[in-house]
């Protein structure tokens, strides 16, 4: 009864997803330095296989990172290079599993890790790290754009330098095509607290040196998600905002969890 109360009582006051991530630092914290070095280390492998550069920076890099989804990442990249934005470089980083065969664009660079680390959070990082370019947008291999995403997101960013990150609605979509519903809530404290409504696939965001995705090795039944980690902390400490318009095609993957979107907490849901 004691422990319920306090539960309660802890739920009230911070919300649950703060205290869940909370027990992940305190789990799983030690893997950090390893993951770190590793991280380091391709950064600066990668880095020298990067083209020289031609001219200013694009005015955005798209990281796109993968493993072992050679049809859904192409169909991400082709959503990536048909942006309005033409000034974008697509940067598709692969966790050690090997490239398939992608459009031959200038403006897309595709590079893997030296072995697989199954941690999204340092994939993601060796992209934003190998980036040059004052926006960043991400998008994972299995989910698309509407080709305005980038022009309505980096529009918003331009009109108000006091804005760090711009985040739209997502569509999430069924494997069949069909709809399954939409998410679009404006950032609150409070309601980020309770619902994982922050998803890296419609932010597109300022370049700081700050901004990191967790290093934490989320296996299956870790909750929060790496987004939500990442994000959370970005958007209480930067001034964000939301456009309630649907640029992201999302897919609701049944092999992996996905978060309910009933106005009530997040839950994972997995077949």
């Amino acid at each position: 009864m004691v422990k319920a109360q306090v539960k309660k009582a802890v739920r009230a006051r911070v919300g649950w997803l703060p205290p869940y991530e909370l027990r992940n630092k305190v789990l799983l914290g030690h893997t950090v330095p390893a993951v770190l070095r590793f991280e380091n280390a391709q950064v600066k492998s990668l880095r020298a296989l990067l083209p020289p550069p031609a001219g200013k920076p694009p005015l955005v890099t798209t990281v796109i990172p993968t493993y072992r989804r050679p049809e859904q990442l192409r169909a991400a990249v082709v959503s990536a290079l048909e942006q309005t934005v033409r000034e974008h470089r697509v940067l598709v980083v692969d966790d050690g599993a090997g490239l398939p065969d992608l459009p031959d664009d200038p403006r897309l660079t595709a590079l893997s890790l030296s072995r697989n680390c199954a941690v999204l959070g340092v994939v993601r990082n060796v992209g934003i790290r190998l980036a040059d370019s004052p926006y960043l947008a991400f998008l994972d291999d299995d989910n698309t754009w509407e080709p305005d995403h980038l022009a309505v997101t980096i529009e918003a960013l331009e009109a108000d330098p006091r804005l760090a990150g711009v985040y739209t609605a997502l569509r999430r979509m069924l494997p069949d095509g069909t709809d399954y519903d939409v998410i679009s809530e404006p950032f609150d404290v409070r309601t980020a607290r309770e619902r994982a409504y922050l998803d890296a696939n419609a932010f597109v965001v300022r370049a700081d040196a700050r901004l990191r995705f967790s290093r934490l090795r989320r296996d299956r039944g870790v909750l929060p998600r790496e987004d939500w980690a990442t994000l959370y902390p970005f958007a209480r400490r930067h001034r964000v905002t939301h456009i309630p318009r649907g640029t992201v095609r999302y897919l609701v993957n049944p092999q992996t969890y996905y978060t309910t979107w009933d106005g009530d907490e997040a839950a994972a849901a997995a077949s």
